[in-house]
């Protein structure tokens, strides 16, 4: 065997592995389908909090958007993204909500830190992906950890839409787009 050969043996289960790890599964959730109610333990720019989907809905659409894991890269950047739209969100009648079951020991810190959610929405911990599980937003490789799936939920609970990408970078433009066109067709 050539030395590249077995360098690429070497490598490619480890790049297997990695997208594995990075790929989310499928939102199973499709626009029409009642989205699962649930209560979680959040906080807000540090703070506890007991947050309710059920609650929330009842003032509008909401994003609950899973991620992965607290003080992960990509986590880091999507709650970024997530905190520089909110008021866009909130303009528009929407509430936004993270949802994780990685890193829960760091989420108090995530939720306040000015670099990542920076106080302005919730970010709610999902022990064993609970929540995530019954919304089938798991990762395949990891199923005890959130997938980056994003959805956003009619007042009457039903899906509107679902979006899955191992990327945050479109989560937002993807949530909110829906959410603006929910506001146009005048409800």
């Amino acid at each position: 065997m050539s030395r590249l050969q077995g360098l690429l043996a070497s490598t490619l289960p480890a790049v297997a592995l990695a997208a594995a790890f990075t790929a989310p599964a499928q939102a199973a959730l499709a626009p029409g389908a009642r989205a699962p109610d649930f209560k979680a333990p959040a906080f807000l720019a540090g703070k506890p909090m007991a947050f309710s989907l059920a609650e929330a809905r009842a003032k509008g659409p909401v994003v609950v958007y899973f991620f992965p894991a607290a003080e992960t890269s990509g986590c880091n950047l999507e709650a970024r993204l997530f905190a520089e739209a909110v008021d866009e969100f909130k303009k528009n009648g929407a509430t936004v909500i993270g949802v994780t079951a990685g890193n829960l020991d760091r989420l108090q810190a995530f939720s306040a830190d000015t670099e990542k959610c920076a106080g302005k929405f919730p970010v709610a911990s999902d022990p064993g992906a609970k929540i995530a599980k019954q919304y089938d937003a798991t990762l395949a490789v990891r199923p005890g950890w959130s997938s980056r799936t994003s959805y956003v939920i009619a007042p009457d609970g039903k899906v509107l839409h679902a979006f899955s990408a191992a990327s945050p970078n479109d989560h937002v433009t993807e949530t909110l787009g829906a959410v603006k066109t929910w506001r146009s067709a005048g409800r």
